[in-house]
């Protein structure tokens, strides 16, 4: 069967892969990112988060992406919640010398 992946990392892009029946998200992580690991990215299916055993099914649209970029060590994302909507900004902290 088919899913449509969505890699977020770096350039991004998107492609069809062929995935077997019965294929869970983790065994499909695994599969597409061998060498990185799964609670350094953000993975949605059809735009919702899912569990590691969801099973994908035809046409499901998967998203992979970095929550720990290379580089950016140092900020930690702080959250202002509005009433209307959420604010995210980043302190950034100096580099101990």
């Amino acid at each position: 069967m088919r899913v449509l992946f969505l890699n977020n990392e770096g350039g991004g892009f998107a492609d069809y892969v062929e995935v077997e029946p019965g294929t869970t998200v983790q065994k499909f992580f695994a599969r597409q990112l061998p060498d990185r690991e799964a609670h350094d990215f953000l993975i949605r299916v059809n735009r919702q988060h899912v569990a590691a055993d969801h099973v994908l099914a035809e046409g499901d649209r998967v998203s992979m992406t970095p929550t720990k970029i290379e580089g950016a060590s140092g900020a930690t994302p702080e959250v202002t919640r509005g009433t209307s909507h959420a604010t995210a900004r980043s302190t950034i902290r100096p580099a101990s010398v």
